[in-house]
């Protein structure tokens, strides 16, 4: 990191830096990122000396105050290592990107669209507890409760790296609040996350491909709302796939914003697509599908919430449903640290 951050800066003090202003901004970003991960890292270099002499101080002269403070502090140094080590892990192409997250409820009506609505505020409290921002482009209510669609795009600093491993269905086991005979009911509701792509990347998305349909929004939002026909739903017509954006005051904004989707929609066909014939000539049975099962969560009779991939569970599930993913984000990590280096 040390010849990395000397040798940018090196090139951001050459005459003429500032010619392309693009280049010049992506350099500093990136450049500042691995100066952020330097100081981190001899930030916890420095608290673990501190803590080796506060340690060889209280083996030769115990000090209740003093060890409370130890104990604290080494809590603390630990959640920051891990949380260092899952930053380290994230180093896939797009893992840096701002994420795109769809909910889309399965078959069960309320009981599935309910599910969908409690997932939809599970993400953004995960993503408001991380720093991250988010905002609601699209939203189509339940009949009754919950919700029909939901896309989320969460903005900052590996997003898309840490929500990848939410891409699957996920699979709810309750006592229904909406059944008056208390049955225990299961309920399904598909993720998907896509990173959010740069102009840079060239996806082919021709004029005459895209149909655009504009409609009132159907969401929360500010006085336009139901107002304006500024709602944009874009289908792309070789492949069938909708995108829609509903969040932004104007018309210009949201088929911006539902070019993005369709744009990050198109590419990741393109890959799973990739993966699959990859996986065909090496002979390996490979399930990259959307709709592989990957998460349970159980309320009834007992309360647990495991991922079927990594076999990471817990029984407080009321927490994660309360956005504490993390330690689920950093088993998927480490699990497929391990599938790309099994040896």
């Amino acid at each position: 990191m040390n010849e990395r951050i000397a040798e940018n800066e090196g090139r951001m003090s050459e005459p003429g830096f500032w010619n392309d202003q693009e280049a010049a901004q992506k350099l500093i970003a990136a450049n500042n990122e691995l100066k952020t991960k330097h100081d981190q890292y001899y930030d916890m270099a420095n608290a673990y000396a501190d803590l080796e002499a506060t340690n060889e101080l209280l083996s030769e002269e115990p000090d209740p105050e003093l060890a409370a403070e130890f104990e604290q502090n080494l809590t603390k140094l630990e959640a920051t290592m891990q949380q260092y080590q899952l930053q380290l892990l994230l180093n896939g192409k797009y893992d840096h990107n701002n994420a795109i997250l769809e909910i889309h409820p399965g078959a069960g009506g309320t009981e599935s669209q309910d599910w969908g609505s409690m997932l939809l505020r599970m993400y953004q409290r995960w993503a408001e507890q991380n720093g991250y921002q988010v905002e609601l482009a699209d939203y189509l209510p339940g009949d009754e409760a919950g919700l029909k669609s939901a896309t989320l795009v969460i903005t900052g600093t590996n997003a898309y790296g840490m929500l990848r491993s939410e891409k699957g269905v996920h699979r709810l086991v309750r006592i229904s609040p909406f059944d008056s005979a208390g049955r225990r009911h299961t309920s399904f509701a598909s993720v998907d996350v896509m990173p959010e792509l740069s102009d840079d990347i060239d996806v082919d998305l021709r004029p005459e491909d895209i149909k655009m349909e504009v409609f009132r929004s159907s969401g929360a939002g500010g006085q336009h709302i139901n107002k304006t026909s500024s709602a944009v739903r874009l289908i792309h017509i070789p492949t069938g796939i909708v995108t829609s954006s509903q969040a932004q005051r104007s018309q210009f904004q949201n088929k911006a914003t539902a070019m993005a989707m369709l744009k990050a929609k198109l590419y990741e066909r393109e890959e799973e697509k990739k993966a699959q014939e990859a996986a065909a000539i090496k002979g390996v049975q490979q399930d990259v599908a959307f709709g592989s099962q990957i998460r349970s969560y159980v309320f009834h009779p007992y309360t647990m919430v495991k991922d079927h991939r990594t076999n990471h569970e817990t029984s407080n599930g009321q927490a994660v449903m309360d956005g504490d993913l993390n330690p689920f984000i950093n088993a998927y990590l480490q699990w497929r640290l391990a599938e790309r280096n099994p040896d």
